[in-house]
């Protein structure tokens, strides 16, 4: 049984033509997520996953699960069928609860890293329908990119509360940028956030962000969410899942 959940947590994380919708691979992941909350409950293990938290009757359950072949990439998902960032059930409550719960788990990037990098800085993205592989939703966990944090270094302090564009683009695409403060940050929602930008009402599936402290050396600076709208959005692309960041002078 090991061996299969294993094989369907790789094939989970394969790529896929994304452009197949119909295609049945894009449930994979789904399956693999089915193995970890059988393992939960069958005998308080979650492998294959890294945890398995299986909620209560106010408060949905999710799932941390790393990507084969990629130490620091971790993906958290509901334990429930939601399709991705476009499922209207994330506007409520929900939507707030697998915040916090991949706020929880990024940890499990800084105790890969050894603590060389700081839970703060790691960032969380959510791709959109086309520029996904698989129909449930997964926050992406893992580095941000080093370019991506020099530029919100030096322009993270004209980011306000109200969405506007980033100053700069980032990986050659125009993002808009929304600060939350501090204080707001554990109870924030950021797919109903979305969801606020003009004309985004009702049509978030070309819709991706990404987020991250906006500056991980200070608390009360809050975070930084950045998101764009396109077909194949995909804010993972603001990631570098080798973490070259921890390497100082090596690559960006």
């Amino acid at each position: 049984m090991r061996r299969m959940l294993a094989i369907g947590t790789l094939l989970a994380f394969t790529l896929i033509p994304v452009a197949d919708a119909a295609n049945p691979a894009r449930d994979v992941l789904w399956v693999a997520l089915q193995g970890c909350v059988l393992a939960k409950k069958a005998a308080g293990r979650s492998f294959p996953c890294l945890s398995v938290d299986l909620g209560d009757g106010e408060r949905p359950g999710s799932a941390v699960l790393r990507a084969p072949g990629e130490p620091t990439h971790v993906v958290v998902m509901p334990t429930d069928n939601v399709s991705g960032i476009e499922a209207p059930v994330l506007q409520g409550p929900r939507g707030v609860a697998y915040w916090q719960a991949a706020l929880r788990a990024r940890h499990f990037v800084s105790d890969a890293l050894q603590g060389r990098l700081p839970a703060a800085a790691v960032g969380l993205g959510v791709n959109s329908v086309d520029g996904r592989s698989q129909d449930q939703l997964h926050i992406h966990l893992d580095c941000m990119h080093r370019g991506v944090m020099a530029a919100l270094k030096a322009h993270g302090s004209t980011i306000g509360e109200s969405w506007a564009p980033f100053p700069v683009l980032l990986d050659e695409d125009q993002y808009l940028a929304l600060r939350v403060p501090a204080d707001a940050v554990e109870h924030f929602n950021p797919f109903a956030a979305l969801a606020r930008v003009p004309g985004w009402q009702g049509n978030l599936h070309d819709a991706s962000f990404a987020a991250v402290a906006a500056d991980p050396d200070d608390p009360g600076a809050g975070m930084i969410v950045l998101a764009y709208r396109m077909p194949e959005a995909s804010a993972e692309a603001l990631m570098d899942h080798t973490c070259r960041v921890t390497r100082p002078g090596r690559g960006s």
